[in-house]
């Protein structure tokens, strides 16, 4: 089973209607089958993410975060778990956003 507590990621890659980068960090935190999330950097003042994990290491989670426009944003991703050989973890991102233009958009975070 994969754990997300006091894990740290970041952007590795996302789609062009996506606002987080490479100097986006998540700081994740693991309740039982809760997880939730702390982020900021580069188009992205402050946001926070707040999920469920099942069995598998799939979250689905429901973010919200304020950019640089000093807009709200609003979503929704699942995420799908990869154990890479180092032993880090890669998250293959669905999301769409709940609020603005409503599009879909695919991400990778990893662990640092």
């Amino acid at each position: 089973m994969f754990n997300y507590h006091n894990k740290t990621f970041f952007t590795v890659g996302n789609t062009e209607n996506g606002e987080t980068s490479s100097e986006t960090i998540f700081y994740y935190k693991q309740e039982g089958n809760m997880v939730t999330a702390d982020y900021s950097g580069g188009r992205i003042i402050r946001g926070h993410l707040i999920g469920l994990v099942n069995a598998d290491g799939e979250i689905d989670m429901r973010y919200h975060q304020i950019n640089l426009d000093n807009k709200l944003m609003t979503g929704r991703c699942k995420s799908t778990p990869e154990l890479l050989p180092t032993g880090k973890i890669r998250l293959h991102e669905d999301w769409e956003w709940t609020s603005g233009e409503r599009s879909k958009g695919r991400s990778i975070i990893e662990e640092v």
